[in-house]
């Protein structure tokens, strides 16, 4: 796997222009016979919230063992934007099986699609883990690389109608940033520290969108258990730290829906919903 330290390097210190207008190239990086450190996985199993056993991976754990390569694909010099600043729209993963924390995995990840919208570039980062020829999880990512349009107001999200009279409340320190970056190696400075954060023009810390999806399943896990199934969120309003959070969901012909809103209930930072795959 690459070196964490040069690509903060690249990240952090490297310079780039923008969208040159140009269809994004394809790009595939790939790592083989990976070993996973179990003391990693219970450190990130604490911060979102999975009962760990020592064993089995939390199901959102494989994106941060891809994360090394997103980041490698994002440095090449055949992407002409930076990663600090992309926002992250959506996210699908697929588990076709449990995976343990001893298995020696291969990781492909590539560029995907990508489309100009009236918000900006829209394209799709794609990860597959293998145990030998077996696809036993995947990912899609869509990031856009925002331009701002004018004339173009955005409408705020609603939220589903959904029963919010009983939700589940989460106290989100400020940090838990911090707290969840080391335990993932996603050292994206808005969601480290409010100095940090002011340059890109928020006053205070955002929490992780990929710390918010896991925390969700985490809280569902006694409801999935060992089966296979594909968990699609959509990133909605950002979440600032400190804060108080509400958390339900219900179950639908299809699987399970949910939501995480705002400690009222009103407003949605992350929607999503569980299909399983038997």
């Amino acid at each position: 796997m690459p070196s964490l330290f040069s690509l903060y390097r690249k990240i952090f210190f490297g310079r780039k222009p923008g969208w040159d207008q140009q269809p994004l190239p394809h790009l595939q990086v790939s790592a083989r016979q990976v070993q996973l450190s179990a003391e990693k996985v219970a450190e990130y199993a604490d911060v979102c919230g999975f009962a760990f056993d020592g064993k089995t991976l939390p199901p959102t754990y494989l994106y941060v063992a891809a994360f090394r390569l997103h980041a490698t694909i994002f440095t090449h010099e055949a992407i002409t934007f930076p990663l600090l600043g992309l926002i992250h729209l959506r996210n699908q993963i697929r588990c076709y099986r449990s995976v343990a924390v001893d298995e020696l995995l291969d990781i492909d990840c590539a560029v995907g699609e990508s489309r100009e919208t009236d918000s900006g570039l829209e394209f799709e980062l794609l990860s597959k883990v293998y145990r030998g020829d077996e696809l036993v999880w995947d990912a899609v990512s869509t990031y856009l690389y925002r331009m701002d349009k004018p004339g173009r107001r955005a409408r705020p999200p609603k939220g589903a109608d959904m029963d919010w009279q009983e939700p589940v409340f989460w106290d989100l320190e400020e940090d838990l940033g911090r707290r969840y970056a080391r335990a993932s190696g996603d050292y994206n400075l808005i969601h480290l520290h409010p100095l940090l954060s002011k340059r890109f023009g928020f006053d205070r810390v955002l929490v992780h969108g990929m710390w918010s999806k896991a925390r969700c399943v985490a809280e569902l896990m006694p409801q999935i258990g060992q089966r296979p199934f594909t968990i699609d969120v959509a990133f909605k309003l950002p979440l600032f730290m400190p804060a108080r959070v509400s958390f339900n969901a219900q179950t639908s012909a299809s699987g399970i829906l949910f939501e995480l809103r705002d400690q009222k209930g009103r407003r949605p930072h992350l929607v999503g919903n569980i299909t399983f795959m038997d």
